[in-house]
């Protein structure tokens, strides 16, 4: 498995955990078609989450994939998503709770920092 894999596959776990731990209900997509990792039932209303994984201070919001032609590389369309869930390097959380469409990425902010409380 590629690293990049693994690191989407270590936010997507986190992310679970985060949002069950703050009470919510948590859904998977049986497919990886879907242009979001999982869907976060608020108790009103469902929120479609796009999960992401950083390194850095910056987020990459493309989706990046390879076929048999060489990669394929796609920005956010509108509505794609409702909320986008990153997890930095040093496991920090942030959640941005719209839609980033049509930009390549996105810098991290305090202001955006996912604060638990148990």
């Amino acid at each position: 498995m590629r690293t990049t894999q693994r690191k989407g596959d270590i936010a997507v776990a986190q992310a679970i955990s985060t949002f069950t731990k703050l009470g919510w209900d948590v859904l998977l997509p049986l497919t990886e078609s879907a242009s979001y990792d999982l869907v976060v039932d608020v108790g009103n209303e469902l929120k479609r989450v796009q999960v992401k994984y950083t390194s850095g201070n910056e987020v990459d919001l493309r989706r990046i994939h390879s076929n048999s032609k060489g990669y394929v590389i796609k920005k956010t369309e509108e509505d794609s998503y409702d909320w986008l869930y990153v997890l930095s390097k040093n496991r920090d959380e942030y959640l941005f709770k719209t839609c980033l469409c049509r930009r390549r990425s996105v810098s991290l902010q305090e202001k955006d920092l996912l604060i638990i409380e148990y």
